[in-house]
C-alpha cells in the first residue's frame, strides 16, 4: 500500500512515519516542497516500511504529482489549514478527481466542518474524504462515544489538551494559535451559540486518569478546535461544549492571555504577526514536568434519565504525548491494511474510528488513560479518590478502605525504625510518631467525620492520628493527609494490585507551599497471603528518613 503524507518530514508528518515504521506492507512518500529534507528523514529513519522521498507542491500540477506518486491514500499533515487560501480543498479535490483517498490532520474549525461540501463528488468517484483525523475531532468524538452509551441526552462537553513544555510546537500549529487568539471561537452557552474569546476564557482542571500519578493543576484556555463546530450537530440536547489547551510554563502562557485580551479590546489586529517569535520562545524556553495529558469531561441524562456526569483522563510519559496527534491517521492507515476500509463519502472524521483503535496506540508507548465516574461524598475517601481504580483493588484491600460511617479497627504487628539525625528525631516527636521496635502490637482506627476519616494509629500504646479527606481545588482527585498545621497531597497509584502513594503537593497553615520544603515518602499497601500488608517510610530532604513502619493488619 502506498500512503502520501504531504508534510512527510514535518512535525506530524514525521511522527506518523515514526508510528508506522513498523508496518512492512507500506510505502511512504514522505513528500513536501524539499526533496532534499525528505531524504534527510528517509535516511535517519528506521523503519521496516520503505521510506521514499518525494517532492510534492501543493501550488504545482497536482494531477502530475498525484500520478506520478501512484498512491492508494493521500495524508495532508502540513498546514496551517487555517491558510489555504480562497480554495483550500485543492488537494483533496485533486484526489478526487484522481481516484484516491485522501485523509488530514486539520485543526482549522471552518476547515474541517465545511470538507462536507465534497461529500457527493467523492461518493461518486468511490473514494473517502476524512477531514481532522488527529486529536480533535477524531479521538474527541470516539471518546464522547465510550462516555456515554445509552445515554438519552448529552448536555455538556468540556474537554482540554495538556502538552508537555518539552513536546515542541511546528511553526504552522504557532501560526495558527496566533491567527485566532482574542478572537471569536463558537462555543455554546445554555444552548446557544456564542462568541467565545480565544485564549482569554480559561478555566484550571486536573488531568488524573484513575489510578496513575494526574499531571499538576493545569491553566487550560479556549481554543478553537474543529470540535466546537462538528460536535454540536451529533447531540441535540448539547447545552454547553468548551474546549481548551493547557500549555506550560504558565507564565508564557498567562502572557499570551494577556496579549490575547489587547486583541479582543482592539488594541492589537493580530498576534500573527508575532508567531515566530512565540515559535522561538516555545520551543527554548521550557520547564517542568515531562508529562502531557488530557481530558473529556461530560454530562447529560442516561437512558433511565437520571442526571451523570463522567470524565475521561489521559496522561503520557516523556517524548510519547507528542505522538498523539498522528495516532488517528496511524490507525485509519493500520485499519486499511488490514482490509477495513471507512465508507465512500466526504465528511469530519467523527465516527471512523472509536477509542479502542487509539487504545491499542496507547499501548505501545507510556500513556495511561480511564474513566473517572462521579462518585457521591458519601462514599469513602479512597473510593471518591481512585474512581474506576478503586474497584481494581483486592477485596481485602477495598474491606479496610470501605468505611461510609462510624468507625472501624484494624490490629496486627509492625516493625518501626526513627531517624538517628537530631532534626529527624524533632520532628518525629512533634508529630507523634511511635519509637522504634520490632514486633510491635499495632492498630489502626479508622473514623468517618463526615468527608473526612481520622485514621488514629497506636504502635505499643503509643498513638499519633491524622485526618484524610479528598482533595480540592488544585489537589482535586488526589487524597489529602492533615497532620496538625500540615498538609500533604498524595495520589494513589494502582500497580498489580498494590496501591502505592505520590507526594503531589505540601501545604501548612492553609498555604499551599512549594513541594520540595515538604516531605518525602514511599509508602504502598497490599494484600499478601490474605493479609493487609503496609510499608510506610516517611523523611525529608534535610533530614533523612524520620520513621519508617512496616507490618500487617487484620480486622479486630
Amino acid at each position: 500500500m502506498r500512503v502520501l503524507v504531504v508534510g512527510g518530514y514535518g512535525t506530524f508528518g514525521g511522527r506518523l512515519a515514526r508510528l508506522l515504521a513498523d508496518e512492512w506492507r507500506l510505502v511512504l512518500l514522505l513528500a513536501g516542497r524539499s526533496e532534499a529534507k525528505a531524504r534527510r528523514m528517509a535516511e535517519w529513519t528506521r523503519s521496516d516500511a520503505v521510506l521514499v522521498p518525494f517532492r510534492f507542491d501543493r501550488d504545482g500540477d497536482l494531477a502530475a504529482q498525484l500520478a506520478q506518486a501512484r498512491a492508494d491514500l493521500v495524508v495532508d499533515a502540513s498546514g496551517p489549514f487555517q491558510a489555504y487560501g480562497e480554495n483550500p480543498y485543492r488537494v483533496a479535490e485533486a484526489c478526487i478527481d484522481a481516484g484516491v483517498s485522501y485523509i488530514d490532520l486539520a485543526d482549522s474549525s471552518d476547515f474541517v466542518a465545511g470538507i462536507g461540501a465534497l461529500d457527493a463528488r467523492a461518493k461518486a468517484a468511490g473514494v473517502f474524504v476524512l477531514s481532522g483525523v488527529s486529536t480533535c475531532p477524531a479521538l474527541t468524538a470516539a471518546v464522547v462515544r465510550r462516555l456515554t452509551p445509552g445515554w438519552r441526552e448529552v448536555r455538556s462537553i468540556k474537554a482540554g489538551i495538556a502538552p508537555t513544555p518539552w513536546a515542541g510546537l511546528g511553526l504552522s500549529v504557532v501560526k495558527a494559535i496566533a491567527g485566532y487568539a482574542g478572537k471569536a471561537a463558537p462555543v455554546l452557552v445554555f444552548g446557544r451559540p456564542t462568541p467565545g474569546t480565544a485564549l482569554v476564557w480559561t478555566r484550571q482542571r486536573t488531568v488524573a486518569p484513575p489510578g496513575a500519578v494526574p499531571l499538576r493543576v493545569r491553566h487550560f484556555s479556549l481554543v478553537d478546535t474543529p470540535d466546537l463546530r462538528v460536535l454540536p450537530p451529533l447531540y441535540p440536547h448539547l447545552q454547553h461544549i468548551w474546549f481548551g489547551a493547557g500549555p506550560t510554563p504558565e507564565i508564557l502562557h498567562r502572557l499570551l492571555n494577556g496579549l490575547a485580551r489587547l486583541v479582543e479590546l482592539g488594541l492589537l489586529p493580530s498576534l500573527s504577526p508575532l508567531a515566530p517569535l512565540f515559535h522561538w520562545a516555545i520551543n527554548r524556553l521550557r520547564w517542568g514536568e515531562h508529562r502531557g495529558g488530557m481530558f473529556v469531561a461530560v454530562s447529560g441524562r442516561d437512558g433511565e434519565g437520571r442526571a451523570i456526569r463522567r470524565s475521561w483522563h489521559l496522561v503520557a510519559e516523556g517524548d510519547d504525548g507528542p505522538f498523539i496527534p498522528s495516532m488517528a491517521a496511524e490507525a485509519i492507515i493500520r485499519r486499511l491494511i488490514d482490509g477495513r476500509r471507512p465508507q465512500a463519502g466526504a465528511r469530519p472524521a467523527t465516527s471512523d474510528l472509536e477509542l479502542a483503535d487509539f487504545e491499542t496506540a496507547f499501548a505501545r508507548r507510556a500513556i495511561v488513560s480511564g474513566v473517572r465516574d462521579e462518585i457521591p461524598g458519601s462514599e469513602p475517601v479512597y473510593r471518591q479518590v481512585m474512581a474506576n481504580a478503586y474497584d481494581a483493588m483486592p477485596a481485602a484491600w477495598r474491606a479496610v478502605h470501605d468505611l461510609r460511617e462510624g468507625a472501624l479497627t484494624v490490629a496486627g504487628r509492625a516493625s518501626v525504625l526513627r531517624g538517628r539525625g537530631l532534626l529527624a528525631r524533632v520532628i518525629g516527636a512533634f508529630i507523634g510518631f511511635p519509637k522504634a521496635g520490632d514486633d510491635v502490637p499495632v492498630s489502626v482506627t479508622f473514623e468517618r467525620l463526615g468527608r473526612r476519616e481520622r485514621w488514629t494509629r497506636t504502635f505499643a500504646g503509643k498513638r499519633f492520628s491524622s485526618l484524610q479527606e479528598p482533595g480540592h481545588g488544585p489537589w482535586r482527585h488526589l487524597v489529602m493527609e492533615h497532620f496538625g498545621p500540615f498538609a500533604i497531597a498524595m495520589a494513589p497509584v494502582v500497580e498489580d494490585g498494590r496501591m502505592r502513594l505520590v507526594i503531589r503537593g505540601f501545604g501548612a497553615f492553609g498555604l499551599r507551599l512549594p513541594q520540595w520544603l515538604g516531605p518525602t515518602t514511599a509508602a504502598h499497601e497490599e494484600i499478601v497471603d490474605g493479609r493487609f500488608r503496609f510499608d510506610v517510610e516517611i523523611g525529608h530532604p534535610l533530614t533523612g528518613m524520620i520513621v519508617r513502619y512496616r507490618g500487617w493488619l487484620e480486622q479486630a
